[in-house]
C-alpha cells in the first residue's frame, strides 16, 4: 500500500505518466461516444474517472464501429 502512495505523490513523475493515460483515453472515448451519439456513454466516462480502465472496455466492447467512407 505504501508503494502505491508513493506513486501517487505529485512529486514523482510516474504521477504525471498515469495522468496523461488516463486524459489521452478519456479524450478518444468521449470523442467516440459523441460522434457516434451515444449519450449515456458520454456521461459515464466523462463522470466515472478509471485511470483508462473504463474508456478503454468501451472503446473495444461498446462503440459502434466507424462507417466506411464513400
Amino acid at each position: 500500500m505504501n508503494n502505491v502512495l508513493q506513486i501517487l505523490q505529485p512529486n514523482n513523475p510516474l504521477f504525471y505518466l498515469v495522468i496523461a493515460w488516463a486524459v489521452i483515453w478519456k479524450g478518444i472515448a468521449l470523442w467516440h461516444a459523441v460522434r457516434n451519439r451515444q449519450l449515456a456513454w458520454y456521461i459515464a466516462l466523462l463522470i466515472v474517472n478509471t485511470i483508462g480502465i473504463l474508456e478503454i472496455v468501451y472503446l473495444i466492447f461498446f462503440r459502434k464501429k466507424d462507417r466506411t467512407l464513400d
